[in-house]
């Protein structure tokens, strides 16, 4: 018999809220949160975490995830399935580690009841990369204020108002966001709206000696709610969960910055067995696995969305998109890494293995959120790199970016999940006709992103060719197109 999962028919322990989580979606549940629950099973930890809303829902669904939360006591199953020495293995998880979730745009009161509780030791995020943003003028007054950096900014000088800037009441912030240096950019922007506002020179100084603010680079692929085995697993695992949330096997967190050593003591889950890692400066892990499988995932999916794909593992059993990223990997990301050849190349066959789980049903449509940005943390630096260090273009991150203007273009019949006005903006600036002026313009004009690509020589009279084969021959014969012109020139070096 199915139960339903609540307090009413599991046992639970209750713990002391000692993190704040502002991200209530699949990849924090399935990767934080998961591990915070098997380090207090170990006794490593004894930490309750709160799950925060972090951003305002303006058509307020009927049932949000937070509803969904609070149905369930804020509990939920994490599935893991995955290849383990070359053998199938599966681990499923109850985790019991969320005290608490709430949407602050509705119920600031109980937001502020946590970020100013004595208890509260860490701040974990997970907003997208759209979400750190230095928006200017940002009121801090709000309740909450809009973008996550003054919302981080409030919070922490109600926080030293509170406690009358006790050095003992700072924060550990730590951030999952897939941007470079995503900790020291949110300490950045913090102390930008600490200027702005006027709030003091005390209270910088108290958030730039107490606050320990965190890079990271977090590994797990998490496809999330598995819709189409739910009736199986919920047998299987004898509740009615509506938040089951699946994930593969692999996991790594590597925190790293000046405060690291003071994250260490807070959240020791290293010491539970986990594949967690400290260090001075998470650059080199950040360069391999933001670039190496992030940058893969967000180049592949414009390709074979276009290509007829739902999948991952669909993209890679399509042999002209597997060899197009294989080759993207090897001769234009991977020489631009500053580490050892031979060691890059077993990392990154390590990674791309993992895209044949067989377990895993990573869709497509899910890696596409907010591409936009996206492309630029992921893609863009070796773009630049190529050019900067080797004066030369990276012709397939290239063609990745012209992949996702088609995508995101008015005759594609894709609509994309990314910041609407930036959405409108490409649609509204396409011209088909003029298509380096319509790419000039999306990239130097539109305020999508923060550094202006045409920087790189080339680079927009590129992918606009790239654009107009997409156009005229279709996505796949546009592929095979450029993998022939890459072949006669690798042939042509040979000789």
């Amino acid at each position: 018999m199915i139960k339903q999962l609540n307090k009413s028919t599991v046992e639970t322990v209750g713990r002391p809220v000692r993190i704040l989580q502002f991200g209530e979606g699949n990849f924090l549940r399935a990767f934080v949160d998961w591990q915070i629950d098997i380090a207090n099973e170990k006794g490593v930890m004894d930490a309750g975490v709160a799950v925060c809303q972090p951003i305002i829902d303006p058509e307020r669904k009927v049932l949000g995830m937070i509803d969904l939360m609070h149905r369930q006591d804020n509990m939920y199953h994490v599935y893991l399935e995955g290849i383990e020495n070359k053998q199938p293995k599966k681990d499923v998880r109850l985790v019991k580690s969320v005290m608490d979730s709430f949407n602050p745009y509705v119920d600031y009161a109980t937001y502020e009841r946590y970020f100013l509780s004595p208890e509260l030791k860490i701040t974990i995020s997970n907003t997208t990369e759209a979400g750190i943003r230095y928006e200017e003028g940002d009121d801090l007054t709000a309740e909450p204020p809009k973008s996550y950096p003054a919302k981080m900014t409030a919070l922490l000088y109600k926080r030293f108002k509170h406690f009358n800037g006790d050095p003992t009441k700072g924060l550990c912030i730590i951030c999952c966001e897939l941007i470079e240096n995503n900790g020291s950019t949110l300490h950045e922007y913090v102390i930008r709206h600490a200027e702005y506002h006027k709030l003091g020179q005390d209270f910088i100084d108290w958030v730039e000696k107490n606050c320990h603010f965190c890079d990271t680079l977090v590994d797990r692929i998490v496809p999330g709610f598995p819709r189409e085995q739910i009736g199986e697993i919920r047998e299987e695992i004898g509740y009615d969960d509506n938040l089951v949330v699946k994930a593969e096997l692999y996991h790594l967190w590597a925190i790293g910055g000046p405060g690291y050593k003071e994250v260490m003591k807070e959240l020791p889950l290293d010491k539970a067995g986990l594949h967690v890692v400290f260090m001075p400066s998470i650059k080199q892990f950040r360069d391999k696995k933001v670039r190496i499988l992030n940058g893969s995932h967000t180049g592949m999916v414009p390709i074979a969305l276009q290509m007829g794909c739902e999948t991952v593992m669909d993209a890679f059993n399509t042999p002209d998109i597997e060899r197009f990223v294989n080759d993207m990997v090897a001769e234009e990301v991977i020489p631009m890494i500053d580490e050892d050849r031979d060691e890059l190349k077993k990392f990154a066959a390590g990674i791309l293995e993992r895209f044949y789980n067989p377990f895993i049903k990573h869709m497509l449509r899910s890696i596409s959120l907010n591409s936009l940005s996206k492309w630029e943390a992921r893609n863009y630096p070796t773009v630049r790199d190529n050019w900067f260090k080797a004066q030369r273009l990276a012709e397939r991150e290239a063609f990745t970016f012209a992949a996702l203007m088609t995508l995101y273009g008015p005759n594609s019949g894709f609509e994309p999940d990314d910041t609407r006005e930036f959405v409108d903006y490409i649609c509204a600036n396409w011209d088909s006709a003029d298509m380096e002026a319509t790419i000039a313009k999306i990239v130097k004009e539109s305020g999508i992103f923060t550094v202006d690509f045409s920087e790189v020589p080339g680079f927009i009279g590129t992918v606009a060719g790239y654009v107009r084969d997409i156009e005229t021959l279709g996505m796949k014969d546009a592929l095979k197109k450029f993998l022939r012109k890459r072949l006669y020139h690798y042939q042509k070096r040979r000789r």
